[in-house]
């Protein structure tokens, strides 16, 4: 199975490394992706979908996409495009978005939005991440363009709904999830129609890639089918 692996923000290709090997050891073929940069242009996040499309386009068969927190809004996108050439989306420690949404808002600075820095997150983020891992991931962060977290995301096609959906997430369950999704408005109603979805508690923060990187990958590994 070929897996598309999608970064969060601030993330690359190499926010991946720790899974790679795994996910190679169990028969599949990861490729790690990083998005097109503020250097490709004045850029929405409905181009970084069409980036990992034209990446789904090179394969004759379907492709799993996994998506990292803000890279979950780009890989639910894809599928979007590509109904039919999507096995299943994972998304880590994010939900299924809404037509319309977007990633957030973040402060943004020539055009670009900097990584803000660990102090900027929730504490149940990121307690889990040992100061040495805080030092070296921060090291290896790359700006990204200023329109692309608060643009909004397009969606169409209503047979992503067919789409099976696993989410990894740091701390909700399939009985926790609804209660929370009850006050999101438009994600509830996105999430209630996958035909398929399964939620798995990672007890982790928002970067298990990171924080337990054996644990995520057995997980993520399990996941794909």
């Amino acid at each position: 199975m070929d897996v598309l692996l999608i970064p969060g923000l601030w993330l690359d290709a190499s926010s991946w490394d720790e899974v790679v090997p795994a996910l190679d050891a169990a028969g599949h073929r990861a490729h790690p992706l990083t998005l097109p940069g503020p250097a490709a242009g004045d850029l929405v996040i409905d181009d970084w979908v069409e980036a990992v499309v034209t990446q789904i386009d090179r394969f004759d068969d379907p492709v799993v996409l996994v998506g990292h927190s803000g890279g979950g809004n780009v890989v639910w996108g894809a599928a979007d495009r590509r109904p039919d050439r999507v096995s299943r989306v994972v998304l880590v420690d994010t939900i299924v978005p809404h037509p319309g949404a977007m990633i957030s808002e973040f402060p943004v600075v020539d055009g670009v939005v900097p990584f803000p820095g660990w102090g900027f997150f929730d504490d149940d983020d990121v307690s889990d991440l040992d100061d040495e891992t805080r030092r070296r991931t921060a090291r290896q962060v790359v700006d990204v363009p200023g329109r692309v977290p608060s643009s909004a995301l397009s969606l169409a096609d209503e047979r992503r709904f067919g789409v099976p959906v696993t989410i990894l997430s740091g701390s909700l369950d399939a009985e926790s999830l609804p209660r929370v999704l009850a006050e999101w408005g438009a994600y509830a109603a996105e999430v209630d129609r996958v035909e398929s979805l399964e939620v798995v508690t990672l007890h982790s923060g928002h970067w298990p890639q990171f924080s337990q990187p054996e644990r995520f990958r057995e997980t993520l590994v399990t996941a794909i089918r």
